[in-house]
């Protein structure tokens, strides 16, 4: 802990709490710490075991189980989100901004993909459920596909099981151009023995924009081809352990996509198909 700040041991010190030596997440903590209003020894005592608790897991590469539940866990994760999410923007010199408009889609992220109930009493009413996949649509700018570059990274920094890639339409074509196949981004069997699949989660970012023959591709028979085996995936370990989720985002409405793929598949099995994710408007103006 030789490159550790002083001043953030200082700052720490106040509450009793101890360094973990992980700069960015004891920030998060005293962020955490500092919103309390009255701060409480036992309370700082026990956010102090979690963190810890954390800290370890990520040391040792071991799935990230905490208690998103207490409402100084969740702040302290929302935190550490926040400092990825500003990190991924350092090179456009801007801040990540949470308004009306994320703030809650923020918070279901967030419970959803520490698979806590809590996520389905965000948005009461909408039947959403955390064993489906998510899509969230919105406008062009609006930050669909921020908020999953910010939740990917997040995830993969504490280890969590639910981290997954962000590809886009065009890395996926652009792979079906050159191995005349999507199977690394479906059922990942290449090279497996004994038929094994080694399906990993993902979101597909932009489905539907547009189009266009992509080196004499049909770009949306690839993503229908991608949307029918991920489904099937999804069907059939949808409540295992090994339940592998493939997550979307669109600028388009749920009648603009069906009017997309209907072409494609006319009897409306990929619309139908759309039935097993949560759809999440992301309301705003652009923020790019």
């Amino acid at each position: 802990m030789s490159n550790y700040p002083q001043t953030l041991r200082d700052e720490l010190a106040k509450y009793n709490y101890a360094p973990t030596g992980n700069i960015e997440w004891d920030r998060a903590v005293l962020h955490t710490l500092r919103q309390q209003n009255k701060p409480d020894y036992c309370a700082m005592v026990a956010i102090d075991n979690v963190t810890r608790k954390v800290q370890k897991e990520i040391d040792a590469e071991q799935k990230s189980k905490v208690n998103i539940a207490d409402p100084a866990v969740f702040n302290a994760h929302i935190q550490l989100w926040k400092q990825i999410a500003n990190k991924i923007l350092r090179s456009q010199r801007r801040e990540f901004v949470v308004d009306d408009n994320n703030h809650e889609v923020i918070r279901f992220l967030m419970y959803y993909f520490h698979e806590s109930p809590l996520a389905e009493e965000v948005f009461p009413g909408r039947g959403y459920k955390i064993h489906k996949n998510v899509m969230l649509q919105g406008k062009a700018g609006v930050g669909k596909t921020l908020l999953m570059q910010v939740f990917s990274a997040y995830l993969k920094y504490i280890n969590s099981p639910m981290q997954f890639e962000c590809i886009s339409v065009t890395q996926m074509v652009n792979h079906f151009s050159l191995c005349n196949n999507i199977d690394l981004y479906t059922y990942n069997e290449d090279n497996s023995k004994a038929f094994q699949i080694k399906p990993f989660h993902l979101c597909l970012n932009d489905i539907g924009l547009e189009n266009r023959p992509f080196y004499g591709i049909d770009t949306t028979t690839v993503v229908n081809d991608f949307l029918h085996a991920r489904n099937e995936l999804w069907s059939i370990q949808c409540d295992g352990a090994d339940k592998k989720f493939a997550h979307l985002t669109t600028n388009l409405t749920t009648a603009d996509l069906a009017k997309v793929f209907n072409g494609k598949d006319p009897y409306g099995r990929t619309i139908d198909r759309f039935k097993t994710y949560n759809v999440i408007p992301l309301s705003g103006e652009s923020r790019r």
